[in-house]
């Protein structure tokens, strides 16, 4: 029992019950993010590009090896829970992971790749930006479907003045960590709950 530490965010479902949305309200539990979705791990940062939704890490202390993410099934939270909420400051949308055994780290970085690189940016939210911005957002949508180029010639053929929500982050499109934010939940959503992270995203 000593590798208790090590052993706190294996893979598996043998780790207490997975909380709904009503149970974490009746509880007012606070969770505790895996420190790869904190952004503290000391032997691996996660690399989470939205643009490909390829992930990979490295250790901090030994930059020039590229890591696999392997703990990809590992739990996002303990205690686990069936819903996170992520919003982030650079974007307006908010994503819904959703698992009932539990959200893992991989369910969060192949849900925030599928909702901005399926959906798109509507004209009524592309028209509030500013001019100097919706020109930044068409050039990222240039060089997005230029890197991605192989992937679209299979699926989707993007078309004209239409842009995917990845496009809007522009030049920020790598996972960067979430965060506890209570008071931008509230500013953003209108209430504030355990399970709400903010994204944070660097280029």
């Amino acid at each position: 029992m000593g590798d208790s530490t090590v052993s706190k965010w294996s893979a598996g479902v043998g780790y207490g019950p997975v909380l709904s949305q009503t149970d974490l309200y009746l509880l007012n539990t606070e969770l505790q993010l895996h420190p790869i979705m904190a952004g503290v791990s000391h032997g691996f940062h996660l690399m989470f590009n939205l643009v490909t939704g390829s992930t990979g890490g490295f250790n901090p202390n030994d930059r020039d090896r590229d890591i696999p993410f392997s703990a990809k099934d590992e739990p996002a939270t303990l205690p686990r829970v069936q819903d996170l909420i992520i919003i982030t400051e650079s974007s307006p949308w908010c994503t819904v992971v959703h698992n009932e055994r539990g959200v893992t780290m991989g369910d969060v970085c192949s849900t925030i790749w599928k909702e901005y690189t399926e959906n798109y940016v509507t004209e009524a939210e592309f028209n509030v930006l500013p001019p100097r911005l919706q020109e930044q957002v068409k050039r990222a949508a240039t060089h997005n479907n230029a890197s991605g180029a192989a992937w679209n010639m299979y699926y989707n053929t993007p078309a004209p003045n239409r842009y995917k929500r990845v496009d809007w982050l522009r030049d920020k499109y790598y996972f960067d960590g979430l965060s506890k934010k209570d008071s931008y939940s509230i500013q953003r959503l209108g209430f504030k709950a355990p399970n709400i992270f903010v994204l944070n995203l660097t280029s």
